[in-house]
Protein backbone atom coordinates (compact mmCIF):
# COMPACT_ATOMS: atom_id res chain seq x y z
CA UNK A 1 0.00 0.00 0.00
CA UNK A 2 2.97 2.62 1.09
CA UNK A 3 4.14 1.93 -2.54
CA UNK A 4 1.28 3.06 -4.64
CA UNK A 5 1.41 6.71 -2.26
CA UNK A 6 3.02 9.12 -3.92
CA UNK A 7 5.08 12.96 -2.49
CA UNK A 8 3.38 15.61 -4.49
CA UNK A 9 2.73 19.13 -3.62
CA UNK A 10 2.92 19.83 0.20
CA UNK A 11 3.67 16.70 1.09
CA UNK A 12 6.93 16.73 -0.92
CA UNK A 13 7.78 20.49 -0.25
CA UNK A 14 7.93 19.31 3.46
CA UNK A 15 10.25 16.33 2.71
CA UNK A 16 12.65 18.54 0.94
CA UNK A 17 12.44 21.18 3.40
CA UNK A 18 13.37 18.44 6.56
CA UNK A 19 10.09 18.68 8.72
CA UNK A 20 9.57 15.49 7.54
CA UNK A 21 10.83 12.20 6.37
CA UNK A 22 9.92 10.38 3.68
CA UNK A 23 8.68 6.98 5.72
CA UNK A 24 6.72 9.35 7.97
CA UNK A 25 5.29 11.17 4.91
CA UNK A 26 4.12 8.41 2.88
CA UNK A 27 2.57 6.47 6.27
CA UNK A 28 0.80 10.08 6.78
CA UNK A 29 -0.52 10.41 3.66
CA UNK A 30 -1.43 6.49 3.36
CA UNK A 31 -3.39 7.01 7.01
CA UNK A 32 -5.31 10.30 5.94
CA UNK A 33 -6.37 8.60 2.62
CA UNK A 34 -8.08 5.42 4.63
CA UNK A 35 -9.45 7.97 7.89
CA UNK A 36 -10.78 9.85 4.99
CA UNK A 37 -9.51 12.93 6.71
CA UNK A 38 -7.17 15.53 4.30
CA UNK A 39 -3.19 15.33 5.05
CA UNK A 40 -2.77 18.41 7.14
CA UNK A 41 -5.52 17.65 9.22
CA UNK A 42 -3.73 14.42 9.88
CA UNK A 43 -0.36 15.90 10.78
CA UNK A 44 -1.77 18.37 13.41
CA UNK A 45 -4.44 16.20 15.01
CA UNK A 46 -1.76 13.64 15.55
CA UNK A 47 1.07 15.94 16.44
CA UNK A 48 3.30 15.07 13.45
CA UNK A 49 3.57 18.75 12.67
CA UNK A 50 2.06 22.29 14.04
CA UNK A 51 -0.36 23.75 11.87
CA UNK A 52 1.58 27.12 11.97
CA UNK A 53 4.76 25.14 10.12
CA UNK A 54 2.42 23.38 7.64
CA UNK A 55 1.18 27.16 6.94
CA UNK A 56 4.36 28.97 6.31
CA UNK A 57 5.48 25.64 4.11
CA UNK A 58 2.19 25.42 2.05
CA UNK A 59 3.12 29.12 1.48
CA UNK A 60 6.28 29.08 0.42
CA UNK A 61 5.33 26.04 -2.03
CA UNK A 62 2.49 28.05 -3.52
CA UNK A 63 3.48 31.50 -3.17
CA UNK A 64 -0.36 32.36 -1.35
CA UNK A 65 -0.31 34.33 1.34
CA UNK A 66 -2.07 32.84 4.50
CA UNK A 67 -4.81 33.94 5.91
CA UNK A 68 -5.73 34.35 9.28
CA UNK A 69 -9.23 33.00 10.01
CA UNK A 70 -9.04 34.91 13.69
CA UNK A 71 -9.99 38.22 11.44
CA UNK A 72 -12.86 37.33 10.27
CA UNK A 73 -16.74 37.22 11.45
CA UNK A 74 -18.06 34.05 11.81
CA UNK A 75 -21.84 36.35 11.24
CA UNK A 76 -20.15 36.95 7.90
CA UNK A 77 -19.60 33.40 6.63
CA UNK A 78 -21.85 33.00 3.11
CA UNK A 79 -23.06 29.61 4.48
CA UNK A 80 -26.17 29.19 2.48
CA UNK A 81 -24.14 28.99 -0.47
CA UNK A 82 -21.85 25.65 0.16
CA UNK A 83 -23.78 22.53 1.17
CA UNK A 84 -22.83 21.41 4.93
CA UNK A 85 -21.72 17.87 3.58
CA UNK A 86 -19.40 19.14 1.17
CA UNK A 87 -17.95 21.38 4.44
CA UNK A 88 -17.42 18.30 6.42
CA UNK A 89 -16.42 15.98 3.34
CA UNK A 90 -13.60 18.27 2.24
CA UNK A 91 -12.96 20.37 5.60
CA UNK A 92 -13.41 23.26 3.24
CA UNK A 93 -14.91 26.62 4.49
CA UNK A 94 -16.46 29.08 2.28
CA UNK A 95 -14.76 32.55 3.19
CA UNK A 96 -16.38 34.96 1.18
CA UNK A 97 -17.97 36.19 -2.17
CA UNK A 98 -17.04 38.46 -4.32
CA UNK A 99 -19.03 39.09 -7.49
CA UNK A 100 -19.07 35.24 -9.08
CA UNK A 101 -16.03 34.02 -7.43
CA UNK A 102 -15.95 32.62 -4.01
CA UNK A 103 -13.21 31.81 -2.04
CA UNK A 104 -12.51 28.96 0.16
CA UNK A 105 -10.32 28.63 3.09
CA UNK A 106 -8.14 25.39 2.73
CA UNK A 107 -5.06 24.38 4.61
CA UNK A 108 -3.48 22.78 1.68
CA UNK A 109 -4.47 24.73 -1.83
CA UNK A 110 -3.88 21.75 -3.98
CA UNK A 111 -6.81 19.75 -2.92
CA UNK A 112 -8.31 20.39 -6.19
CA UNK A 113 -11.38 17.71 -5.72
CA UNK A 114 -12.80 19.76 -2.91
CA UNK A 115 -11.95 23.03 -5.54
CA UNK A 116 -13.74 21.56 -8.23
CA UNK A 117 -16.83 19.75 -6.17
CA UNK A 118 -17.59 22.38 -4.39
CA UNK A 119 -17.74 24.67 -7.96
CA UNK A 120 -19.76 21.61 -9.33
CA UNK A 121 -22.22 22.37 -6.74
CA UNK A 122 -22.34 25.98 -6.77
CA UNK A 123 -22.07 26.86 -10.27
CA UNK A 124 -19.44 29.68 -8.73
CA UNK A 125 -15.76 29.69 -10.09
CA UNK A 126 -14.11 28.77 -6.55
CA UNK A 127 -10.31 29.79 -5.48
CA UNK A 128 -8.49 28.66 -2.50
CA UNK A 129 -7.41 30.45 0.41
CA UNK A 130 -4.53 28.94 2.52
CA UNK A 131 -5.61 29.52 6.42
CA UNK A 132 -3.97 27.33 9.18
CA UNK A 133 -5.39 23.68 9.69
CA UNK A 134 -6.08 24.08 13.33
CA UNK A 135 -8.30 27.03 13.39
CA UNK A 136 -10.18 25.75 9.98
CA UNK A 137 -10.53 22.88 12.00
CA UNK A 138 -12.41 24.64 15.02
CA UNK A 139 -14.53 26.85 12.81
CA UNK A 140 -15.77 24.28 10.81
CA UNK A 141 -16.74 22.36 13.60
CA UNK A 142 -17.90 25.37 15.59
CA UNK A 143 -19.87 25.87 12.31
CA UNK A 144 -21.63 22.96 11.68
CA UNK A 145 -22.49 22.03 15.45
CA UNK A 146 -24.42 25.28 15.50
CA UNK A 147 -26.19 24.82 12.61
CA UNK A 148 -27.53 21.04 14.76
CA UNK A 149 -27.93 23.00 17.88
CA UNK A 150 -30.01 25.15 16.52
CA UNK A 151 -32.31 22.90 15.33
CA UNK A 152 -32.25 20.54 17.57
CA UNK A 153 -33.15 23.67 20.09
CA UNK A 154 -36.29 24.23 17.77
CA UNK A 155 -37.55 20.45 18.06
CA UNK A 156 -36.75 20.07 21.83
CA UNK A 157 -37.43 16.59 22.95
CA UNK A 158 -40.91 15.77 21.14
CA UNK A 159 -40.65 12.02 20.98
CA UNK A 160 -43.66 11.42 18.45
CA UNK A 161 -40.97 12.93 16.00
CA UNK A 162 -39.58 9.55 15.87
CA UNK A 163 -43.11 7.24 15.32
CA UNK A 164 -44.53 9.79 12.58
CA UNK A 165 -45.60 7.19 9.48
CA UNK A 166 -45.47 8.83 5.83
CA UNK A 167 -47.59 6.54 3.52
CA UNK A 168 -45.51 6.28 1.39
CA UNK A 169 -42.19 4.43 1.88
CA UNK A 170 -40.66 4.51 -1.06
CA UNK A 171 -40.80 8.51 -0.76
CA UNK A 172 -39.25 7.91 3.02
CA UNK A 173 -36.47 5.50 1.49
CA UNK A 174 -35.47 8.36 -1.31
CA UNK A 175 -35.45 10.94 1.13
CA UNK A 176 -32.89 8.89 3.56
CA UNK A 177 -30.84 8.73 0.53
CA UNK A 178 -31.13 12.35 -0.27
CA UNK A 179 -30.81 13.33 2.79
CA UNK A 180 -28.11 11.33 3.98
CA UNK A 181 -25.11 12.78 5.55
CA UNK A 182 -23.44 14.71 8.61
CA UNK A 183 -26.67 16.56 10.05
CA UNK A 184 -29.69 14.27 8.14
CA UNK A 185 -31.77 13.26 10.85
CA UNK A 186 -31.84 17.06 12.35
CA UNK A 187 -33.35 18.09 9.44
CA UNK A 188 -36.04 15.10 9.28
CA UNK A 189 -36.66 15.67 12.71
CA UNK A 190 -37.33 19.44 11.89
CA UNK A 191 -39.65 18.94 9.15
CA UNK A 192 -41.55 16.51 10.93
CA UNK A 193 -41.69 18.44 13.77
CA UNK A 194 -43.24 21.02 11.66
CA UNK A 195 -45.67 19.02 10.26
CA UNK A 196 -46.87 17.35 13.35
CA UNK A 197 -47.17 21.51 15.40
CA UNK A 198 -49.02 22.21 12.19
CA UNK A 199 -51.54 19.52 13.10
CA UNK A 200 -51.57 20.27 16.62
CA UNK A 201 -52.35 23.51 16.08
CA UNK A 202 -54.97 23.31 13.50
CA UNK A 203 -53.01 25.28 11.01
CA UNK A 204 -54.12 25.24 7.12
CA UNK A 205 -50.90 26.30 5.88
CA UNK A 206 -47.00 25.90 6.37
CA UNK A 207 -44.80 28.54 4.48
CA UNK A 208 -41.48 27.98 4.29
CA UNK A 209 -39.06 31.26 2.97
CA UNK A 210 -35.67 31.81 2.51
CA UNK A 211 -33.93 34.78 2.38
CA UNK A 212 -30.93 36.63 1.91
CA UNK A 213 -29.50 36.06 5.44
CA UNK A 214 -32.61 34.70 7.31
CA UNK A 215 -35.00 31.54 6.89
CA UNK A 216 -37.85 31.54 8.50
CA UNK A 217 -40.91 29.46 8.91
CA UNK A 218 -45.05 30.25 9.33
CA UNK A 219 -47.86 28.66 9.97
CA UNK A 220 -51.23 30.10 9.17
CA UNK A 221 -53.33 29.60 12.24
CA UNK A 222 -56.96 30.65 11.95
CA UNK A 223 -56.38 32.28 8.92
CA UNK A 224 -53.45 34.67 10.15
CA UNK A 225 -49.81 33.81 9.60
CA UNK A 226 -47.65 33.78 12.60
CA UNK A 227 -43.54 32.95 12.68
CA UNK A 228 -42.83 29.34 14.46
CA UNK A 229 -39.09 28.97 13.09
CA UNK A 230 -36.18 30.37 12.18
CA UNK A 231 -33.82 27.99 11.09
CA UNK A 232 -30.26 28.74 9.82
CA UNK A 233 -30.14 30.46 6.48
CA UNK A 234 -27.81 27.28 5.47
CA UNK A 235 -30.20 24.98 5.77
CA UNK A 236 -32.19 26.43 3.06
CA UNK A 237 -30.92 23.96 0.65
CA UNK A 238 -31.58 20.74 3.06
CA UNK A 239 -35.18 21.75 3.71
CA UNK A 240 -36.25 22.29 0.36
CA UNK A 241 -34.60 18.67 -0.83
CA UNK A 242 -36.46 16.89 2.42
CA UNK A 243 -39.49 18.45 1.57
CA UNK A 244 -39.16 18.17 -2.36
CA UNK A 245 -38.52 14.45 -1.85
CA UNK A 246 -41.04 13.72 0.47
CA UNK A 247 -43.62 15.33 -1.99
CA UNK A 248 -41.88 13.25 -4.98
CA UNK A 249 -40.76 16.05 -6.77
CA UNK A 250 -37.73 16.51 -8.40
CA UNK A 251 -34.82 17.59 -6.40
CA UNK A 252 -32.50 18.48 -9.38
CA UNK A 253 -35.11 21.17 -10.86
CA UNK A 254 -35.07 24.06 -8.88
CA UNK A 255 -35.99 27.01 -11.79
CA UNK A 256 -39.47 26.31 -12.21
CA UNK A 257 -42.80 25.69 -9.82
CA UNK A 258 -43.56 21.80 -9.16
CA UNK A 259 -46.76 20.53 -7.31
CA UNK A 260 -46.52 16.95 -4.90
CA UNK A 261 -48.57 15.75 -2.71
CA UNK A 262 -47.85 14.01 1.26
CA UNK A 263 -49.87 12.12 2.71
CA UNK A 264 -48.78 11.28 6.92
CA UNK A 265 -50.47 9.03 8.75
CA UNK A 266 -51.66 9.70 12.10
CA UNK A 267 -53.20 6.64 13.28
CA UNK A 268 -54.89 3.29 11.80
CA UNK A 269 -57.75 5.16 10.31
CA UNK A 270 -56.59 8.88 10.11
CA UNK A 271 -54.50 10.11 7.27
CA UNK A 272 -53.54 14.27 6.81
CA UNK A 273 -52.84 15.01 3.08
CA UNK A 274 -50.41 17.85 2.34
CA UNK A 275 -50.84 19.50 -1.10
CA UNK A 276 -47.46 20.94 -1.68
CA UNK A 277 -46.39 24.02 -3.92
CA UNK A 278 -42.94 25.17 -4.49
CA UNK A 279 -41.48 28.35 -6.03
CA UNK A 280 -38.33 29.84 -7.28
CA UNK A 281 -37.12 33.37 -5.36
CA UNK A 282 -34.23 35.49 -5.36
CA UNK A 283 -32.71 33.26 -2.31
CA UNK A 284 -34.06 30.07 -2.88
CA UNK A 285 -37.30 27.75 -3.44
CA UNK A 286 -40.21 29.04 -1.25
CA UNK A 287 -42.04 26.08 -0.15
CA UNK A 288 -46.20 26.04 0.58
CA UNK A 289 -47.80 23.31 2.29
CA UNK A 290 -51.99 23.18 2.70
CA UNK A 291 -52.90 20.77 5.39
CA UNK A 292 -56.10 18.88 3.99
CA UNK A 293 -58.29 16.83 6.48
CA UNK A 294 -60.53 14.57 4.69
CA UNK A 295 -62.43 15.23 8.01
CA UNK A 296 -63.81 18.13 7.56
CA UNK A 297 -66.47 16.94 4.94
CA UNK A 298 -68.17 15.23 7.39
CA UNK A 299 -68.71 17.54 10.23
CA UNK A 300 -72.20 17.77 9.62
CA UNK A 301 -73.55 21.42 7.90
CA UNK A 302 -74.73 22.66 11.37
CA UNK A 303 -70.38 23.39 12.40
CA UNK A 304 -70.27 25.29 9.18
CA UNK A 305 -71.88 28.17 11.46
CA UNK A 306 -75.11 28.97 8.82
CA UNK A 307 -77.72 30.58 10.21
CA UNK A 308 -81.08 28.79 10.41
CA UNK A 309 -82.57 29.93 7.61
CA UNK A 310 -79.87 30.04 5.36
CA UNK A 311 -79.10 26.44 6.12
CA UNK A 312 -83.24 25.53 5.04
CA UNK A 313 -81.88 27.51 1.78
CA UNK A 314 -78.92 25.08 1.32
CA UNK A 315 -80.44 22.09 1.82
CA UNK A 316 -83.29 23.17 -0.34
CA UNK A 317 -81.26 23.94 -2.86
CA UNK A 318 -79.58 20.39 -2.20
CA UNK A 319 -82.70 18.57 -2.52
CA UNK A 320 -83.46 19.78 -6.31
CA UNK A 321 -82.91 17.31 -8.72
CA UNK A 322 -80.93 19.54 -11.15
CA UNK A 323 -79.66 23.26 -11.34
CA UNK A 324 -76.22 25.05 -10.23
CA UNK A 325 -75.04 25.97 -6.60
CA UNK A 326 -72.19 28.72 -6.25
CA UNK A 327 -69.85 28.63 -3.60
CA UNK A 328 -67.98 32.17 -3.72
CA UNK A 329 -65.46 33.98 -2.25
CA UNK A 330 -61.66 34.57 -1.65
CA UNK A 331 -59.28 31.63 -1.28
CA UNK A 332 -59.12 30.12 2.29
CA UNK A 333 -62.72 30.98 2.61
CA UNK A 334 -63.49 27.44 2.88
CA UNK A 335 -65.30 27.26 -0.13
CA UNK A 336 -64.16 23.47 -0.56
CA UNK A 337 -65.61 22.15 2.62
CA UNK A 338 -69.05 23.67 1.87
CA UNK A 339 -68.89 22.29 -1.38
CA UNK A 340 -67.89 18.85 0.60
CA UNK A 341 -70.66 19.03 2.71
CA UNK A 342 -73.04 19.25 0.45
CA UNK A 343 -71.68 16.53 -1.58
CA UNK A 344 -71.25 14.17 1.82
CA UNK A 345 -75.39 15.22 2.38
CA UNK A 346 -76.24 14.08 -1.19
CA UNK A 347 -73.46 11.17 -1.43
CA UNK A 348 -75.49 7.78 -1.29
CA UNK A 349 -75.76 4.41 -2.89
CA UNK A 350 -78.17 5.23 -5.41
CA UNK A 351 -76.51 8.94 -6.36
CA UNK A 352 -73.67 8.71 -8.95
CA UNK A 353 -71.19 12.00 -7.97
CA UNK A 354 -68.06 12.88 -10.17
CA UNK A 355 -65.91 15.95 -9.00
CA UNK A 356 -63.08 17.47 -11.41
CA UNK A 357 -60.55 19.82 -9.13
CA UNK A 358 -57.49 21.22 -9.29
CA UNK A 359 -56.45 19.42 -7.07
CA UNK A 360 -58.69 17.20 -5.21
CA UNK A 361 -58.26 18.54 -1.55
CA UNK A 362 -60.54 16.21 0.09
CA UNK A 363 -60.74 12.86 -0.73
CA UNK A 364 -64.36 10.79 -0.08
CA UNK A 365 -65.50 7.26 -0.70
CA UNK A 366 -68.22 7.10 -3.12
CA UNK A 367 -67.52 9.87 -5.20
CA UNK A 368 -65.56 10.05 -8.43
CA UNK A 369 -62.52 12.18 -7.77
CA UNK A 370 -60.24 14.00 -11.22
CA UNK A 371 -57.66 15.78 -10.96
CA UNK A 372 -57.45 18.26 -14.00
CA UNK A 373 -54.01 18.38 -15.75
CA UNK A 374 -53.97 21.01 -18.53
CA UNK A 375 -50.58 19.81 -19.79
CA UNK A 376 -52.33 16.37 -21.19
CA UNK A 377 -55.41 17.98 -21.92
CA UNK A 378 -57.76 17.31 -19.23
CA UNK A 379 -59.14 20.47 -18.58
CA UNK A 380 -62.33 21.73 -16.52
CA UNK A 381 -64.44 21.10 -19.62
CA UNK A 382 -62.81 18.26 -20.99
CA UNK A 383 -63.68 16.55 -17.83
CA UNK A 384 -67.14 18.27 -18.09
CA UNK A 385 -67.53 16.49 -21.24
CA UNK A 386 -66.47 12.66 -20.13
CA UNK A 387 -68.69 13.27 -16.91
CA UNK A 388 -71.93 14.01 -18.88
CA UNK A 389 -71.33 10.88 -21.03
CA UNK A 390 -70.67 8.72 -17.69
CA UNK A 391 -74.56 9.00 -16.73
CA UNK A 392 -74.33 11.43 -13.56
CA UNK A 393 -76.69 12.47 -11.56
CA UNK A 394 -74.37 15.34 -9.54
CA UNK A 395 -71.25 16.96 -10.92
CA UNK A 396 -68.78 19.19 -8.82
CA UNK A 397 -66.73 21.42 -11.45
CA UNK A 398 -63.60 23.03 -8.46
CA UNK A 399 -63.66 26.50 -9.97
CA UNK A 400 -65.43 28.10 -13.06
CA UNK A 401 -62.66 29.99 -14.65
CA UNK A 402 -63.71 30.20 -18.60
CA UNK A 403 -66.62 30.57 -20.82
CA UNK A 404 -66.06 26.82 -22.06
CA UNK A 405 -66.39 25.45 -18.43
CA UNK A 406 -69.34 27.71 -16.97
CA UNK A 407 -71.26 26.90 -20.60
CA UNK A 408 -70.97 23.28 -20.35
CA UNK A 409 -72.12 23.30 -16.94
CA UNK A 410 -74.75 25.56 -17.06
CA UNK A 411 -75.67 23.08 -20.22
CA UNK A 412 -75.73 19.98 -17.37
CA UNK A 413 -77.71 21.76 -14.87
CA UNK A 414 -80.47 22.79 -17.33
CA UNK A 415 -80.61 18.85 -18.35
CA UNK A 416 -81.56 17.63 -15.52
CA UNK A 417 -78.19 16.75 -13.47
CA UNK A 418 -77.06 19.11 -10.09
CA UNK A 419 -74.30 21.30 -10.42
CA UNK A 420 -71.85 22.75 -7.85
CA UNK A 421 -68.87 24.64 -8.23
CA UNK A 422 -66.96 27.97 -6.94
CA UNK A 423 -65.91 31.21 -8.62
CA UNK A 424 -63.76 34.30 -7.25
CA UNK A 425 -66.05 37.23 -6.62
CA UNK A 426 -66.89 39.24 -3.34
CA UNK A 427 -70.33 38.61 -2.51
CA UNK A 428 -73.36 36.74 -4.39
CA UNK A 429 -74.54 39.50 -6.61
CA UNK A 430 -71.23 39.99 -7.97
CA UNK A 431 -71.03 36.22 -8.88
CA UNK A 432 -74.17 36.45 -11.18
CA UNK A 433 -72.37 39.61 -12.84
CA UNK A 434 -69.17 37.86 -13.47
CA UNK A 435 -70.59 35.29 -15.10
CA UNK A 436 -72.52 37.58 -17.45
CA UNK A 437 -68.81 39.08 -17.79
CA UNK A 438 -67.51 35.56 -19.05
CA UNK A 439 -70.12 35.78 -21.94
CA UNK A 440 -72.80 33.71 -20.67
CA UNK A 441 -76.14 34.87 -22.27
CA UNK A 442 -78.26 35.98 -18.99
CA UNK A 443 -81.06 33.75 -20.20
CA UNK A 444 -78.92 30.87 -19.52
CA UNK A 445 -78.13 32.31 -16.04
CA UNK A 446 -81.39 32.92 -14.72
CA UNK A 447 -82.95 29.44 -15.83
CA UNK A 448 -79.76 27.65 -14.77
CA UNK A 449 -78.49 28.90 -11.17
CA UNK A 450 -80.59 28.50 -7.58
CA UNK A 451 -78.19 29.50 -5.34
CA UNK A 452 -75.11 31.00 -4.63
CA UNK A 453 -73.57 31.16 -1.03
CA UNK A 454 -70.67 33.60 -0.47
CA UNK A 455 -68.16 33.10 2.15
CA UNK A 456 -66.06 34.32 4.92
CA UNK A 457 -64.07 32.77 7.45
CA UNK A 458 -64.24 34.88 10.83
CA UNK A 459 -61.90 33.85 13.99
CA UNK A 460 -64.26 32.33 16.47
CA UNK A 461 -63.21 34.01 20.07
CA UNK A 462 -62.02 31.42 22.69
CA UNK A 463 -64.20 30.72 25.21
CA UNK A 464 -61.93 30.76 27.97
CA UNK A 465 -60.28 34.15 28.11
CA UNK A 466 -63.22 36.47 26.35
CA UNK A 467 -64.58 39.62 28.25
CA UNK A 468 -67.85 41.44 27.73
CA UNK A 469 -66.83 44.77 26.69
CA UNK A 470 -69.02 48.24 26.67
CA UNK A 471 -69.53 49.83 22.73
CA UNK A 472 -71.29 53.30 22.95
CA UNK A 473 -74.48 53.61 20.65
CA UNK A 474 -73.04 55.78 18.18
CA UNK A 475 -70.10 53.25 17.38
CA UNK A 476 -72.42 50.45 17.37
CA UNK A 477 -74.70 52.15 14.77
CA UNK A 478 -71.69 53.29 12.57
CA UNK A 479 -70.85 49.56 12.67
CA UNK A 480 -73.76 48.68 10.73
CA UNK A 481 -76.25 46.91 13.66
CA UNK A 482 -79.57 47.83 13.39
CA UNK A 483 -81.98 50.18 15.68
CA UNK A 484 -83.75 47.19 16.77
CA UNK A 485 -80.03 45.04 17.51
CA UNK A 486 -78.90 47.95 19.78
CA UNK A 487 -82.10 48.35 21.50
CA UNK A 488 -81.58 44.48 22.82
CA UNK A 489 -78.91 45.11 24.39
CA UNK A 490 -76.26 42.43 22.73
CA UNK A 491 -73.93 41.12 25.07
CA UNK A 492 -70.38 41.84 23.44
CA UNK A 493 -66.72 40.19 23.92
CA UNK A 494 -63.37 41.26 22.50
CA UNK A 495 -60.30 38.80 22.67
CA UNK A 496 -58.10 38.79 25.40
CA UNK A 497 -55.51 35.74 25.16
CA UNK A 498 -54.79 32.87 26.86
CA UNK A 499 -52.38 29.47 27.14
CA UNK A 500 -55.58 28.02 25.24
CA UNK A 501 -55.75 30.11 22.23
CA UNK A 502 -54.05 32.67 19.90
CA UNK A 503 -54.61 36.23 20.73
CA UNK A 504 -57.81 35.08 22.02
CA UNK A 505 -59.24 33.32 19.32
CA UNK A 506 -59.21 29.69 18.80
CA UNK A 507 -60.77 28.19 15.74
CA UNK A 508 -63.02 29.84 13.00
CA UNK A 509 -66.89 30.24 12.38
CA UNK A 510 -67.98 30.53 8.95
CA UNK A 511 -69.94 33.76 7.86
CA UNK A 512 -72.01 33.40 4.74
CA UNK A 513 -74.69 35.33 2.29
CA UNK A 514 -77.18 32.76 1.11
CA UNK A 515 -79.16 34.38 -1.76
CA UNK A 516 -81.56 32.12 -3.76
CA UNK A 517 -82.10 33.20 -7.45
CA UNK A 518 -85.87 34.43 -6.78
CA UNK A 519 -88.28 35.22 -9.68
CA UNK A 520 -87.56 38.68 -9.05
CA UNK A 521 -83.93 38.70 -9.51
CA UNK A 522 -84.21 35.93 -12.39
CA UNK A 523 -86.21 39.09 -14.23
CA UNK A 524 -83.21 41.15 -13.32
CA UNK A 525 -80.35 38.89 -14.51
CA UNK A 526 -82.90 38.84 -17.86
CA UNK A 527 -82.77 42.44 -18.18
CA UNK A 528 -79.15 43.04 -18.59
CA UNK A 529 -79.49 44.29 -14.99
CA UNK A 530 -76.23 45.47 -12.79
CA UNK A 531 -74.76 43.35 -9.54
CA UNK A 532 -76.27 46.59 -7.31
CA UNK A 533 -79.73 46.04 -8.77
CA UNK A 534 -79.91 42.31 -7.81
CA UNK A 535 -78.17 43.47 -4.41
CA UNK A 536 -81.11 45.79 -3.93
CA UNK A 537 -83.36 42.91 -4.89
CA UNK A 538 -81.95 40.40 -2.41
CA UNK A 539 -81.95 43.01 -0.20
CA UNK A 540 -85.74 43.50 -0.39
CA UNK A 541 -85.93 39.08 -0.91
CA UNK A 542 -84.62 39.22 2.99
CA UNK A 543 -81.25 37.91 2.22
CA UNK A 544 -78.63 39.20 4.63
CA UNK A 545 -75.33 40.59 3.68
CA UNK A 546 -71.74 39.39 4.26
CA UNK A 547 -72.22 42.18 6.56
CA UNK A 548 -75.34 41.18 8.51
CA UNK A 549 -74.56 38.10 8.82
CA UNK A 550 -71.24 39.17 10.55
CA UNK A 551 -72.96 41.07 12.94
CA UNK A 552 -75.10 38.61 14.12
CA UNK A 553 -72.09 36.58 14.87
CA UNK A 554 -70.68 39.21 17.19
CA UNK A 555 -74.24 39.96 18.92
CA UNK A 556 -74.40 35.93 18.91
CA UNK A 557 -71.22 35.89 21.30
CA UNK A 558 -68.77 33.73 18.45
CA UNK A 559 -66.49 36.83 17.63
CA UNK A 560 -65.45 40.23 17.62
CA UNK A 561 -66.43 43.77 15.88
CA UNK A 562 -62.37 43.90 15.17
CA UNK A 563 -62.57 40.70 13.61
CA UNK A 564 -65.39 40.82 11.51
CA UNK A 565 -63.71 44.41 10.39
CA UNK A 566 -60.72 42.40 9.16
CA UNK A 567 -62.97 40.15 6.85
CA UNK A 568 -65.64 41.89 5.84
CA UNK A 569 -66.99 45.79 5.12
CA UNK A 570 -69.98 47.55 5.34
Amino acid sequence: MAAEIKLNGLSRKLVIDGLLDEETAINALTASVKEKVSFTNYLVSNKILSATKIAMEASKEFGLPVFDLDAIDPESIPRDIVDDKLIHKHHALPLYKRGNRLYIGLSDPMNLAAIDNIKFQTGINTEAVLVEEDKLSKMVEKLLEEQEEAMDDMMGDDEDLDDLDFADPDAEKKTDDADSGVDDTPVVRFVNKILLDAIKKGASDIHFEPYEKTYRVRLRIDGVLREVARPPVAMSPKLSARIKVMSRMDTAEKRVPQDGRIKLKISKTKAIDFRVNTCPTLFGEKIVLRILDPSSASLGIDALGYEPEQKELYLNALANPYGMILVTGPTGSGKTVSLYTGLNILNTVDTNISTAEDPAEINLEGINQVNVNEKVGLTFDAALRAFLRQDPDIIMVGEIRDLQTAEIAIKAAQTGHMVMSTLHTNDAPLTLARLVNMGVPPFNIASAVSLIIAQRLARRLCSHCKEKVDIPRIALEEEGLTIAQIDAKPELYKAIGCDQCSDGYKGRVGIYQVMPISDEIGRIIMENGSAIDVADQAKKDGVDTLRQSAIKKVIAGLTSLEEINRVTKD
